[in-house]
């Protein structure tokens, strides 16, 4: 693991199969992050969407489902318009713990994604992951 891979963890008073279909429902997806054009399967290409008032539609981030585990592993490449289509990868891991989810996230390769402007890019989406992660909380509450 390089100085530059963002970890998140977060623990829910949920079973584990809720969390993950907060992270592989298109519905549930637009409840704490952005609309998913379809539920989230292994081996196919995603893409996150928002959903403007006038009902214009906005990419926001896309890739492709590496793996799913259910309830336990899902992994994407993940890239978003500032990355201009480089690819970093998405690990989340769910774990149960004292009847509830430990949520665990590892977002990699970033600096290789962003190059020069990796300092900034780690910053942003650090701080993207820690108000998705809080809004995923609050969609569950």
């Amino acid at each position: 693991m390089s100085n530059s891979t963002i970890n998140k963890s977060a623990f829910f008073a949920a079973s584990r199969e809720t969390v993950w279909s907060f992270l592989t429902d298109k519905g549930k997806l637009a409840t704490w992050f952005y609309q998913g054009e379809a539920d989230l399967v292994e081996g196919q290409d995603y893409s996150l969407v928002e959903i403007a008032d006038d009902g214009s539609v906005e990419k926001k981030c896309w890739g492709t489902v590496q793996k799913m585990d259910p309830p336990s592993t899902l992994v994407y490449t993940f890239t978003f318009a500032p990355l201009g289509g480089s690819l970093t990868t998405v690990t989340w891991t769910l774990e149960e713990a004292h009847g509830g989810t430990r949520l665990s996230l590892t977002h990699e390769g970033i600096d290789a994604a962003a190059g020069e402007a990796a300092m900034g890019m780690l910053m942003a989406l650090d701080a993207g992951w820690d108000k998705h992660i809080a809004g995923m909380r609050a969609a569950m509450a």
